[in-house]
């Protein structure tokens, strides 16, 4: 009886370390994203269109370079290693920012160690599906407290990322960057269990190797359910993009309000990916995407037709019930879809939305400069309403372990 507590202590121990290598890669994420930006224009000194181009590079490298590491660990790979090597090369990526300011060693060395360093969290992912079948944990409610440690590291990362920047300069918050990837590094090492991938006999009941392993493009469950987050992504990136423009050059509101509105969605995200969790057994990953999209509708309306500053807040609620939905029970689905590539279907998630993201700026830039701010947010709808059609047509995937 005695290894018993032991057991249960092991499995208290890798539970803590997930959460706690998941809250600091997203940190260091979340220190390096915001101000990319500010970075580039003011201490490297390039003009708008550099700065566009360094983006769009940098996104590109990141789907390529995510999607061919998932695809090596999905064969041959063991995780953990891959999570280590993604976060020693987010270390090497943070020492070239720190104290480079080359444009061009930028966009060739940095963007590829930002590249590889960006699979760490979708190989995160992957690892704790397979340890929480492996060991008998519910996945979905498992997988949605490491999840709202991620949105958690971007309540906290962005703001500490600007202050490290503007009050001790880009270096001291590159080598913050740096000190965490080397903090989660170790975590990794030490903590985290390899694990044997994608035991047969855990597969969801109703999907067949043969559908699982057929070319990406060949499962239209797997292309719709890509094109439906796609395109809810995208319509919550062009929200993002514009509407602090919005609220400051239409509304005429405080130029403070944007930052209250985002955080309190942030805030709100959390306690709905956990509840999320929980509700999959009685209520089906396809039946609360449902549920999500329906509230980005009634959030795409709201901003269509009020303006008043307590009903911006207000429309969070339902802002935060269609993201925290979607970002927790959306990779589980991926993963769900394609049991025996957790690796690739983690990825196809994250990339999913870096591709909404590229996507969102150029629409965003585009129609705002020609049509105004207030189209960006009946576009926003109609690609919600979009990906509503999209997730009708991807079937329900309930697994043992749900």
């Amino acid at each position: 009886m005695s290894s018993i507590p032991s057991f249960r202590q092991r499995q208290g121990v890798i539970f803590s370390a997930f959460l706690f290598a998941t809250f600091v890669i997203g940190v260091a994420g979340a220190l390096q994203s915001p101000t990319l930006s500010r970075f580039l224009s003011v201490d490297v000194n390039v003009d708008p269109r550099l700065v566009g181009l360094f983006f769009s590079v940098n996104a590109f490298a990141s789907i390529i370079g995510s999607f061919l590491l998932a695809k090596y660990s999905d064969k041959r790979g063991d995780r953990r290693n891959i999570v280590i090597f993604c976060c020693l090369m987010g270390v090497t990526n943070s020492l070239i920012f720190a104290f480079s300011r080359n444009y061009y060693l930028l966009i060739t060395l940095g963007v590829l160690f930002a590249a590889l360093s960006s699979a760490a969290m979708p190989q995160i992912f992957a690892l704790a599906r397979e340890y929480a079948v492996k060991s008998g944990r519910n996945v979905v409610a498992f997988n949605s407290l490491i999840r709202a440690q991620l949105s958690l590291a971007w309540v906290i990362g962005p703001p500490l990322s600007f202050g490290l920047a503007i009050e001790y300069g880009f270096t001291t918050m590159y080598l913050s960057a740096m000190s965490m990837f080397i903090v989660a590094m170790i975590f990794v090492a030490i903590f985290l269990p390899s694990v044997e991938k994608n035991p047969i006999s855990e597969l969801p009941n109703n999907v067949d190797l043969q559908a699982a392993n057929q070319p990406l493009f060949k499962n239209k469950n797997v292309v719709f359910l890509l094109l439906s987050t796609v395109f809810m992504w995208t319509a919550n990136m062009m929200y993002i993009i514009d509407m602090p423009l919005y609220v400051q050059s239409v509304l005429h509101l405080s130029d403070s309000l944007p930052g209250y509105l985002m955080g309190l969605a942030a805030g709100i995200e959390i306690p709905v990916m956990i509840i999320a969790g929980y509700l999959v057994p009685m209520l089906g990953k396809r039946n609360l995407f449902f549920i999500a999209i329906i509230c980005g509708l009634i959030f795409y309306i709201g901003m269509i037709l009020f303006t008043d500053e307590w009903i911006l807040f207000v429309l969070q609620l339902f802002n935060a019930l269609f993201i925290g939905i979607v970002a927790n029970i959306g990779i589980i689905y991926f993963q769900d879809l394609l049991p025996t590539r957790m690796g690739v279907a983690s990825t196809l998630f994250n990339n999913g939305i870096i591709c909404s993201i590229i996507i969102a700026g150029m629409l965003q830039g585009f129609v705002s400069e020609s049509y105004g701010h207030e189209i960006i947010y009946s576009i926003a709808l109609i690609m919600v309403a979009i990906s509503l059609i999209f997730c009708a047509l991807v079937k329900e995937v309930r697994t043992k372990v749900d």
